[in-house]
């Protein structure tokens, strides 16, 4: 199975539904994988992607402290496969010179991938079946980073609390 190597291309809304989209890009390359997640994972990479720091660790942070505290490292996250609308992913870790790959939704294993500054890869035949995305992204892409950036402030600013089925 072949994997092409990807990079963290944007977060965007859909204009629909206003679920936020993972957009991944081809290093080097012209194809995408567009990825609809949640809201807090997509608050999750967004804050990595900004290098944000919380006065207490997030969830994924404390994900990678626990991996380093243990003498784990995370080398790399693949996306496997599509089954049923739902991509599916693996983040390949090493262990006392074993290498383990353990299942994760993708937008998890971007989250830790950010964090520990390990690779993104996409299965060739998930590349293929993606469906493009049909805008162009607006939030924290390539040159308008900055003006996105403040649209994600605002859009995160104006949440309610009360949509959200885990509050804090």
């Amino acid at each position: 199975m072949k994997a092409v190597k990807m990079i963290i291309h944007a977060i965007t809304l859909d204009p629909d539904s206003n679920s936020p989209i993972l957009i991944l890009k081809e290093e080097g390359g012209e194809r995408t994988l567009p990825i609809w997640i949640g809201l807090l994972e997509a608050t999750a990479i967004a804050t990595e992607m900004e290098k944000l720091q919380f006065a207490r660790p997030m969830t994924h942070d404390l994900a990678i402290n626990l991996l380093k505290a243990a003498g784990v490292k995370l080398l790399r996250i693949d996306v496997t496969e599509l089954k049923d609308n739902t991509y599916y992913a693996e983040i390949s870790i090493e262990a006392d010179g074993n290498i383990v790959r353990v299942d994760s939704r993708p937008s998890d294993a971007v989250a830790l991938a950010l964090r520990a500054d390990a690779d993104i890869y996409v299965n060739e035949e998930v590349l293929k079946s993606a469906t493009p995305v049909g805008h162009e992204p607006t939030i924290l892409s390539g040159d308008r980073k900055e003006k996105d950036k403040d649209k994600w402030s605002k859009i995160l600013e104006e949440l309610d609390p009360n949509a959200f089925k885990y509050k804090m």
